[in-house]
C-alpha cells in the first residue's frame, strides 16, 4: 500500500491532491550540450541502515518526514520524467529499501515498463533487506539490482560499514538471484581498507556469476575520517586484475557512468567508476532527484531546481514543465572533482545519501 506518513492518504493523493501531469506531447530532456536526459536517480530517502565511513558520519542528522516526498509525489515525479524521455530509472537512497511500502512505488513504476513507457526500472542497495525482500522486488517488475560490497572480510565490513551484517548481504545477494534478479557488485577502491583484497573480491564474483563495478571514493559530504588517506586511483587498481585476468574494453554501457571490459573466458562484466583520476562526464545522460524533490544536473556541483514546490502547487503539470526546462538549462559540462597535491578538490557539504548514490 501507498505511504501514508504525511498529512494526505495515499487514495487523496491520487485522486485530488496530486494531479498526475498532462498526457499531451512533451519535448525529451536535453542540456545546453545537447545532451539527451534519458536517465534518472530517483532517491526516495536519505535513511540508511549502515554508516558506511566514505559515505556518511556514525552519527547522522537524518531530514523530519514532513520535507520528504511522499511515495505519490516520487511517482508523480517519476511520470513527469517519463513523458519528457526517461528510458530508466534507478531508485536510490540512503538505502532505498528501508523506506516503508517501497515495494508499492517499485509496482507502480514497474508498470510502466510493462506498458513500454520505460525500458527499466532497477535499485541500488546495501543488501541487507534482500533476504526477505528479493522475490517481491522482481514480481514488482525490477530485474537488476546493484549490491555495494566493498569487502568479504567480516572484521573489515564491520569497519567500513560501522555495522555486523556481512552475512546478513550475502544471504541477500544469494536470494536475489535466487529470485532472478540480475545482480551486479558495487565495491568502493579503499587504500590500506580493501586495495590488497581486490582481486580476490573480483574473482569471488565472477565465480559467482557476478558483474562488478570498483569506483573511485569522491569528495561529498563531511564524515568522521579524512578520504584523501582512503583514495586509490583504479589506474593502480587495473594493472592487478590484469595479471590475473585477461580484459578488454567494451563500448556496452548501462545507461550511467562505468566504463567496461569484458573478462576472458567468463560471461561477466568488469566496470570501473572514476571521477578523480579520470573524469566520466562527456555522455553523460542523467539527473538525480533527491528524497525532498531537489534535482541536481551534476553530482558533483551544488547547483540544483527545486520540484517540490512545482509538485505541491495548485498546477503541478505545468510547475514541474517549467522546473525541468530550466534545469536543462543549468546542466554544466562536468563535475569539478579533482586530486591536486595529494588533496581533493571540489569537496561537497551535501552527503551522497542525500543526493542519491
Amino acid at each position: 500500500m501507498p505511504d501514508t506518513s504525511r498529512h494526505i492518504s495515499g487514495s487523496q493523493a491520487e485522486q485530488s491532491a496530486i494531479k498526475a501531469p498532462s498526457p499531451i506531447f512533451e519535448p525529451n530532456l536535453s542540456d545546453q550540450f545537447g545532451r539527451k536526459i534519458t536517465y534518472l536517480r530517483l532517491s526516495v530517502t536519505d535513511r540508511c541502515d549502515l554508516r558506511c565511513t566514505y559515505c556518511m558520519a556514525e552519527k547522522m542528522t537524518f531530514l523530519p518526514k514532513a520535507d520528504v516526498l511522499s511515495l505519490e509525489e516520487i511517482f508523480t515525479l517519476a511520470q513527469a520524467f517519463i513523458q519528457r524521455g526517461v528510458r530508466r530509472i534507478r531508485l536510490t537512497g540512503g538505502e532505498p529499501l528501508v523506506r516503508k511500502n517501497i515495494l508499492w512505488l517499485l509496482k507502480k513504476i514497474g508498470n510502466e515498463v510493462k506498458a513500454g513507457h520505460l525500458d527499466e526500472v532497477t535499485l541500488t542497495t546495501n543488501g541487507t533487506q534482500l533476504p526477505h525482500m528479493a522475490a517481491d522486488i522482481y514480481a514488482a517488475g525490477v530485474r537488476r539490482v546493484n549490491v555495494s560490497l566493498d569487502t568479504l572480510d567480516a572484521r573489515k565490513f564491520e569497519g567500513i560499514t560501522r555495522r555486523s551484517k556481512l552475512e546478513t548481504v550475502l544471504d541477500g545477494i544469494q536470494a536475489a538471484k535466487a529470485a532472478g534478479l540480475s545482480v551486479k557488485i558495487n565495491t568502493v577502491a579503499m587504500r590500506g581498507k580493501n586495495e590488497a583484497e581486490l582481486p580476490s573480491l573480483f574473482q569471488w564474483a565472477i565465480n559467482n556469476e557476478l558483474d562488478m563495478t570498483l569506483i573511485e571514493t569522491m569528495p561529498l559530504g563531511e564524515t568522521d575520517q579524512r578520504r584523501e588517506a582512503d583514495y586509490l586511483p583504479l589506474s593502480a587498481v587495473l594493472p592487478k586484475l590484469e595479471d590475473i585476468h585477461t580484459l578488454t574494453p567494451t563500448p556496452e554501457g548501462t545507461g550511467g557512468p562505468a566504463r567496461y571490459f569484458t573478462v576472458e573466458g567468463s560471461k561477466q562484466k568488469l566496470g570501473i567508476i572514476t571521477p578523480l583520476s579520470n573524469n566520466f562526464c562527456d555522455g553523460c545522460n542523467r539527473v538525480r532527484v533527491t528524497c525532498t524533490g531537489r534535482i541536481y544536473m551534476c553530482l558533483g556541483q551544488d547547483d540544483h531546481v527545486d520540484l517540490r514546490q512545482a509538485l505541491r502547487s495548485s498546477e503541478p503539470a505545468a510547475g514541474l514543465r517549467k522546473c525541468l526546462d530550466k534545469a536543462m538549462g543549468h546542466k554544466p559540462r562536468g563535475h569539478n572533482f579533482s586530486m591536486s597535491n595529494g588533496k581533493m578538490v571540489g569537496e561537497l557539504q551535501r552527503h551522497m545519501s542525500q543526493t542519491g548514490g
